[in-house]
């Protein structure tokens, strides 16, 4: 390799580097926080890591707080709300692809539609159709409304997956006996793991991040999912950055655990239709 190119070669991981310990940098001052002690975390000044470490945030977040309770109903609601949304997603984007039908553009029109408000308008008369239901201080209306949210994006893209398979696959399975469910079922579907693993990550992070109408439909800590459980930490005159930041690093346990059980089909899905051939 020449002189030139060595440089280059270099000057590129570098920016690598460097791009991603910018990136990774808050999730290590979070964990930095979350294992210095309190009587540390303002007499040391700003250290790259403490002089002692402790877990005693972790052990108050997980026996002393309602934490759990928090963690649970966040994995209740996002789990929930992903396999809802993957499940309707997957069926109406595949009728999408498929399907010419009256009223498509429509159909199509008004799901664009509902991704053009903002949210925060939305609350007042989402809480006045829940609340004679009873659904307003429950992860049911939790559920309920993040599906809404999610169903018309992860259709979009559930639909340029489909739209990425051959319809000679079906016909030629529909030749040999099959119905058009069992073509979609038995050939189509597994082609589309990829997509589902993707349509999955996004629907569970955005469920699990979400904090307006978390924010505003529950009103006890009973169903307050995990977004909602972190303002706990934060009192009128004060705020335990310590105990916060132990919470922080807890809730992100799960959510990188479901993207490692996906990861295979993950990096698939988000590569799909990049190289044509």
């Amino acid at each position: 390799m020449t002189a030139k190119r060595i440089v280059s070669v270099l000057a590129h991981r570098l920016a690598i580097l460097a791009y991603v310990a910018f990136a990774l940098f808050p999730l290590y001052w979070l964990l930095k926080v979350s294992v210095t002690p309190n009587n540390l975390l303002y007499s040391e000044g700003i250290r790259m890591w403490p002089s002692r470490t402790s877990f005693e945030h972790f052990e108050f977040v997980l026996r002393h707080s309602e934490f759990p309770t928090f963690f649970r109903n966040s994995l209740i609601v996002s789990g929930s709300t992903a396999v809802i949304v993957t499940v309707l997603a997957s069926l109406a984007g595949y009728a999408m692809s498929r399907f010419s039908f009256r009223g498509k553009y429509w159909i199509v029109t008004l799901m664009l539609l509902t991704q053009m408000f903002p949210l925060v308008m939305l609350v007042a008369p989402i809480f006045k159709i829940l609340s004679p239901m009873g659904l307003t201080n429950s992860l049911t209306g939790l559920v309920i409304v993040y599906a809404a949210f999610n169903v018309p994006f992860a259709t979009f893209l559930m639909q340029s997956f489909f739209d990425g398979i051959p319809k000679d696959l079906e016909e030629a399975a529909m030749i040999d006996g099959a119905t058009q469910f069992v073509a979609f079922r038995q050939i189509i579907l597994p082609l589309t793991l990829p997509g589902i693993a993707a349509t999955l990550g996004f629907v569970f992070t955005a469920a699990w991040s979400e904090l307006l109408f978390s924010l505003m439909l529950i009103s006890g800590n009973d169903a307050a999912t995990f977004p909602v459980g972190l303002l706990s930490f934060v009192s009128k005159f004060s705020v335990d950055f310590g105990q916060m930041m132990a919470a922080g690093v807890l809730a992100l346990i799960p959510a990188c655990l479901f993207f490692l059980l996906i990861q295979r089909y993950l990096v698939q899905g988000l590569t799909a239709g990049a190289v044509k051939g």
